[in-house]
């Protein structure tokens, strides 16, 4: 067993890879040979992460608040606690906070040597993200 007591100072996401107001909280960065990297995401109103993949997958799970996701090419649908969503290996996806809401969410990776984490890509545009949901 080991205990990792929190030192971390709460990290603000960067510009490069949201719109909006993002912090971020280390979770877990399991020693090799696990792949899985875990972080609690907290996005202010309308902030939202950039378009992106990852190479082995991911697992978001909304704890908090109300936001839109969408895969490339599919409906947006709005998550909310509870929801989780997986994005396969290398779909294209953002996610987010709703425009007058806070959402917060686990984001569950995996990495290696061979596989970087995240590939960021293009900011999502208002007219993308403000699309009407699949389900309100």
């Amino acid at each position: 067993m080991q205990i990792t007591r929190s030192s971390l100072d709460t990290a603000k996401g960067p510009a490069d890879w949201f719109t909006g107001d993002v912090y971020v909280d280390a979770v877990a960065a399991a020693p090799d040979p696990s792949r899985v990297s875990a972080d609690l995401v907290h996005s202010t109103p309308g902030a939202r992460t950039h378009g992106h993949r990852h190479p082995l997958s991911q697992t978001v799970f909304v704890t908090e608040g109300v936001g839109p996701c969408q895969r490339r090419g599919g409906p947006v649908e709005v998550i909310r606690p509870g929801d989780r969503v997986l994005f396969e290996a290398d779909e294209e996806h953002w996610h987010g906070a709703a425009p007058t809401r806070l959402m917060v969410h686990l984001a569950i990776n995996e990495g290696d040597a061979d596989h970087a984490v995240v590939h960021w890509l293009a900011p999502v545009t208002d007219d993308e993200y403000l699309a009407t949901p699949a389900t309100a």
